[in-house]
């Protein structure tokens, strides 16, 4: 139940009066309305309010059912219009039976004008910034006589609503919009009892319900509608006691609502928190116990030296100008860079396992960026299929939405099964690194885009997904903030495990992550 729901339901108690008890000592709300009665025929003999043609006197018949008698006709049974039972000592009264209205006027002087936009709809109170208007540029509908103490209810859009209760006085008269129904209680009747009454989950149906509320884009009641809605009206006392306990519990439905709000943001992010604690254990090396017969990550790196080292003896790959070799030595992390030795503990994150390496991403593989098209060279559905950032869809690859290229395109700039596609430049600094798996071949990738190539791309590609890259990425300083560069890429610290241990961390992640999406 968030607070709105919870504030709607505290509402529908208190107007069922299920919310404080009744006291058989209270004046019956019948003694009100017959007040009401004479309060009424006072007004009419002075002239301040009209005689109603038809008036509606509701009672509860002997088998204690509700009836009306409207005007001279035979009293009817109401019991099926009736939303809800009543204690004994309430009774039901048309909403126009019990309140009144000051008629309108055109201005004629200086005025605090009164329109939808002068209520706040969240607290339902008058914004504290008057209007002022002076009588010749005065709108057509600013009409309504006001006075302190008076209902002020929109039968624009009712939904909404832009109600409140005329709790101050004006610098100058005020006038209220005609999209306005002004309510003025009659005799004691509490005004805070029927503002809220008005603002129930029941009254809402009534206001609301298409065969009440005209119009699509701006539906609206009108007063004969609205002045015929059911009021169940409690005794005086009980109508005070009701509101008081109403507005004690006001401030613990707003902690309430910071609290659900806090727990639904909670709610919705935790899934991703999760994901990015669970892919920061694993690349810790916390995710998946160790095992001592896994052969260390430290060979699988001799062994890519010594394979590089065949590769450019072959002339099949180019020397690293810059090769790097993390070691340790003395309990400390030392690079090995352009034949000068340093202590790179600065640098380094955490701590890893006994049997795990830190090196730089360049030792694991290469990379290469995209290019820039020309429009000529695109087509619709003709040619080579070129990759993009959007076609990195929540870590996986969506060929959704393609652009295809008709010129010749230069190896470097194709990608193949089993590259890591990676967002090299974004606009949004959190989309710079996004990547996936290519999991096809024979397709180029564009310019802003960098491709990794790697067999150990699983890997790399988890880690890459983790808050440790990110912290990473954040701390680096570059003129252009949402882009990585190739040599910003190839010199990330990533900490390698043994190619067993990579092996079980990827399954494991696997196999936890499709449960995330169930949360």
């Amino acid at each position: 139940m968030n607070a709105q729901q919870l504030k709607n339901s505290i509402l529908q108690m208190a107007v069922q009066g299920k919310l404080v008890p009744q006291d058989p000592n209270d004046e019956p709300a019948s003694a009100l309305l017959d007040r009401i009665r004479s309060e009424k025929e006072k007004l009419i003999k002075e002239g301040k309010i009209k005689k109603e043609k038809n008036p509606s006197i509701i009672f509860r018949g002997e088998d204690n059912l509700p009836y009306e008698k409207v005007g001279k006709n035979e009293p009817v049974c109401i019991a099926d219009e009736v939303p809800f039972e009543i204690p004994e000592s309430w009774e039901w009264a048309r909403l126009g039976t019990v309140v009144f209205n000051h008629g309108q006027k055109q201005p004629i002087s200086f005025f605090s004008y009164i329109d939808i936009g002068s209520i706040d709809n969240n607290n339902q109170t008058l914004n504290s910034k008057e209007s002022f208007v002076d009588a010749e540029s005065a709108p057509s509908r600013a009409r309504k006589i006001v006075m302190l103490g008076d209902i002020l209810y929109s039968t624009v859009r009712p939904y909404l609503h832009n109600m409140c209760i005329v709790n101050r006085e004006f610098a100058h008269e005020p006038i209220a919009s005609t999209g306005f129904a002004v309510l003025a209680c009659h005799a004691d009747l509490y005004n805070q009892y029927l503002f809220y009454y008005l603002m129930s989950p029941s009254f809402d149906s009534y206001a609301n319900d298409t065969e009440n509320s005209k119009g699509v884009a701006y539906p609206a009641i009108n007063d004969d509608r609205l002045y015929k809605a059911l009021i169940p009206i409690p005794p005086v006392k009980e109508q005070h006691r009701i509101i008081d306990l109403y507005l004690s519990l006001a401030p613990y439905i707003k902690e309430y609502d910071k609290a659900e709000t806090k727990l639904s943001r909670l709610n919705a992010i935790f899934p991703d928190m999760l994901k990015k604690s669970i892919l920061q254990q694993a690349v810790m090396g916390k995710l998946v116990p160790q095992d001592s017969n896994d052969e260390p990550a430290s060979v699988l790196l001799e062994k890519i030296r010594a394979e590089k080292d065949a590769l450019i003896k072959a002339g099949k790959l180019k020397k690293d100008k810059h090769e790097s070799i993390i070691y340790r030595r003395d309990n400390s992390h030392y690079e090995k860079l352009d034949g000068v030795e340093r202590c790179i503990d600065d640098e380094i994150p955490f701590d890893i396992p006994y049997n795990w390496c830190w090196c730089r991403l360049g030792e694991l593989g290469d990379t290469n960026i995209g290019l820039t098209y020309k429009p000529s060279d695109k087509t619709v559905s003709v040619g080579v299929l070129v990759l993009r950032s959007s076609n990195i869809q929540e870590g996986v690859m969506d060929y959704a939405d393609c652009v295809y290229v008709s010129c010749e395109i230069p190896e470097k700039a194709m990608i193949h099964k089993g590259d890591l596609l990676i967002c090299a430049r974004n606009g949004s600094r959190s989309l710079v690194g996004k990547c996936a798996i290519v999991d096809k071949d024979g397709m180029a990738f564009g310019a802003f885009m960098a491709k990794f190539m790697s067999p150990y791309n699983p890997y790399i590609k988890l880690f890459l997904d983790s808050p440790i890259f990110r912290n990473q990425l954040d701390g680096v300083k570059t003129e252009t903030i949402n882009q990585i560069t190739q040599e910003m890429l190839k010199n990330q610290l990533i900490p390698i495990p043994p190619l067993c241990e990579q092996n079980r961390i990827i399954n494991e992640v696997n196999r936890i992550v499709p449960y995330l999406a169930k949360l």
